[in-house]
């Protein structure tokens, strides 16, 4: 998880969009990296919590012998013991968590992924993702499907899915151990399997791509700069509302022009 985070932060500068609309420049992929951070110390902390033994919980009310379960638990390599045998055989909050927390990585992974079907398309061409990761298509020559990126949204999918669906089998059950609970091992192994698949084909993904930078910088263009514009009018004691809606007049004035800010007379500016 981290050297993948840390390909993400190597990536490049693009313009930033939102609602698929370009509005500033920025390292768009910085945010991918913190994202994923943000997963590796989830998992930490998850870590920390399931260092509790639970040995001596016996079926439901604990162990009638003599046994020291402190001592138990550190010969084990525990920090701590269940503080209750009806809750230590009949918890599975611990794996709830983890495929809650499977289900979060692997929606940052999608995201990730889409992001570079966009930008791999030819109407982007910020990156090219290499034919390890990608196929031909079946009918058009030129075409290259960007397949292991489409994989890890369609996985991503299914992560949700069981996530929800265990903690569905989880609200009816009554107190401590019932045979429902058996289901949690598929889903626990299967879940961490696919997400170790997604993680391997997205660090592939990522180590292989030929990226474009060139071509993203072209395609940032002055109108990106009327936030800034309206911010130095704000370092200039005009207060946003009024700096938004002068830098949204000089907009619809240099639109009627036919040119950029960049290329707007100066009089026009100062008229405004």
């Amino acid at each position: 998880m981290e050297p993948l985070s840390v390909k993400v932060i190597k990536m490049f500068a693009t313009p930033s969009f939102a609602a698929l609309c370009d509005y500033y420049s920025s390292t768009f992929y910085f945010s991918y990296a913190w994202s994923l951070k943000d997963d590796v110390s989830r998992l930490d902390d998850q870590q920390n919590r399931l260092s509790t033994c639970p040995l001596g919980s016996g079926a439901i009310a604990g162990c009638a012998l003599p046994i020291d379960r402190h001592r138990l638990a550190d010969s084990l390599g525990f920090k701590n013991v269940t503080p209750n045998s009806m809750f230590a055989v009949g918890s599975r909050d611990h794996i709830v968590e983890f495929l809650n927390w499977v289900a979060l990585c692997g929606l940052h992974l999608s995201r990730l992924s889409e992001d570079l079907i966009i930008y791999s398309s030819q109407e982007f061409g910020f990156v090219q993702i290499s034919d390890k990761f990608s196929t031909g298509s079946s009918l058009m020559p030129q075409k290259r499907n960007p397949d292991g990126l489409e994989l890890i949204r369609g996985a991503a999918s299914v992560l949700l899915g069981d996530s929800f669906s265990f903690s569905c089998t989880l609200k009816g059950l009554p107190s401590t151990y019932n045979k429902d609970l058996q289901v949690d091992k598929e889903l626990l192994f299967k879940s961490h399997d696919r997400l170790l698949n997604c993680l391997k084909v997205m660090s592939g993904t990522l180590d292989t791509m030929e990226v474009n930078g060139d071509k993203a910088v072209k395609l940032l263009e002055p109108g990106m700069l009327a936030t800034d514009l309206a911010h130095a009018l704000v370092r200039k004691g005009v207060p946003f509302r009024k700096a938004h809606h002068i830098v949204g007049t000089v907009l619809r004035r240099a639109s009627a022009l036919g040119v950029d800010l960049k290329n707007l007379p100066y009089h026009e500016y100062v008229e405004i």
